[in-house]
């Protein structure tokens, strides 16, 4: 019995701590990665660049991000996230590090587009999202909404930030000191902080003793189906899995290519650095709302409508950026673009784990996120080249356009059920 006037302690479920924790890091990494359209035009006014030549060395960061996520999700599925975590984010802060210190383009090359970009495969969403889907399983799209939350305030923060002190001190300065500072925080938060599967602490997931022996929404048992968690290989014999694939790759493509060459655009249009920062920045908290709303939605209605929805959106969008560009126009097309930027980021893992189970969503989701970031970095390098043999983002745009109808009818056929493996 308690003794008396001794106050039961409570005790906090150890999941919200590894959430915190993810909230921290993607507030960093991501904010940091979004840093890139902030220099776009200082680097080409010191070196004398085009933008066909920057968004080339954007491509070969977002290949060798996305290629370097089918080994982080394998290496988070063996090993846990802990050491993935550290020794990406030294990779990720030695690149950037190193960009400050460039002299020329072939070294930025390097810098930005190879050692930078190893270290973000395991330090971003897919790997969080997936990290987030074992600790909760009662209210799982809440969860890693909430985790993925970070990466919007990072944009939000970091963006306006990382601005002021590129015009006060200069690119090189800014890049340095914020590697180091990330660095060191994300460090102690892997080491003290981040732990992989709770089964592994004798811990089950949040929620799991209420709903042991329901099926998830959506989960559908056909009678005498092998129902055992689907390998890689596997979910590639399903036709959802290459549906899902495509509308990823889309999605990538209009991320990218907004996110990389909003700023550049805009200032195009006699709009101001400063301005234009805080448009990419408004973008970034605009995807607060949509991911804390995606999550959640997903758990009643399942993830076809949020992803449908999503791409919509982006057609109207693309519309009125190619008809109207103005500073209003500009400010309504960044904010209501951000509010679908981070939808699919919380339903990538959540619809894996629901079609093919969880013991492989690592590295399923990973290579799906592959696709989703190579397709990022082809469209924001079209982008540029585009721009440098046109004079204009609008053939770009336009394509982008058809892509974004294209996405909505291949979410529309994926059949959202739980898949068996086949013969």
């Amino acid at each position: 019995m308690p003794s008396k006037g001794r106050p039961n302690r409570v005790q906090v479920f150890y999941g919200w701590y590894v959430l915190a924790a993810s909230f921290v890091i993607l507030f960093f990494t991501t904010g940091l990665r979004f840093t890139i359209g902030v220099v776009f035009k200082p680097l080409m006014v010191e070196f004398g660049w085009d933008r066909g030549l920057l968004s080339l060395a954007f491509f070969l960061n977002m290949a060798i991000y996305a290629c370097s996520l089918i080994f982080a999700g394998k290496a988070y599925d063996r090993y846990g996230p802990k050491w993935v975590i550290m020794i990406s984010t030294i990779f990720l802060s030695a690149g950037f590090m190193s960009v400050a210190l460039i002299d020329t383009f072939w070294q930025f090359f390097i810098c930005y587009g190879i050692l930078a970009a190893l270290g973000m495969g395991g330090t971003t969403v897919p790997l969080f999202a997936a990290l987030m889907s074992k600790w909760f399983e009662k209210g799982r799209g809440l969860a890693v909404s909430l985790g993925l939350a970070g990466s919007c305030m990072g944009q939000f923060v970091l963006v306006p930030i990382f601005t002021r002190l590129v015009l006060h001190y200069g690119w090189r300065v800014s890049y340095f000191s914020i590697s180091i500072l990330m660095l060191i925080i994300i460090t102690l938060l892997a080491l003290f902080v981040i732990k992989g599967d709770p089964q592994d602490f004798g811990l089950r997931p949040w929620g799991q003793e209420d709903s042991e022996g329901a099926p998830e929404q959506g989960e559908y048992k056909p009678a005498g189906a092998d129902l055992h968690d689907l390998s890689l290989i596997d979910a590639m014999k399903t036709y959802s899995f290459w549906l899902f694939l495509t509308v990823m790759f889309i999605c990538g493509s209009g991320d990218f290519l907004v996110t990389t060459h909003l700023i550049p655009m805009v200032t195009d249009h006699d709009i101001s650095p400063t301005t234009a920062g805080n448009m990419l920045a408004w973008l970034g908290l605009m995807s607060l709302p949509g991911i804390l709303i995606a999550g959640p939605l997903s758990d009643k209605i399942g993830n076809k409508t949020p992803i449908t929805l999503t791409f919509l959106i982006r057609l109207v969008l693309f519309f009125l950026i190619l008809r109207y560009q103005s500073l209003l126009s500009f400010y309504v097309f960044a904010c209501a673009f951000g509010f679908t930027l981070l939808v699919t980021a919380p339903l990538n893992a959540i619809l894996v784990g629901r079609l093919y189970g969880f013991s492989h969503v690592g590295l399923i989701s990973g290579f799906i996120t592959t696709i989703h970031h190579l397709g990022g970095g082809f469209w924001a390098y079209l982008g540029g080249e585009i721009f440098d043999r046109t004079g204009s983002y609008q053939l770009a745009f336009a394509l982008s356009t058809i892509m974004a109808l294209i996405a909505v009818m291949c979410t529309i056929l994926i059949t959202e059920r739980r898949h068996h493996a086949l013969e």
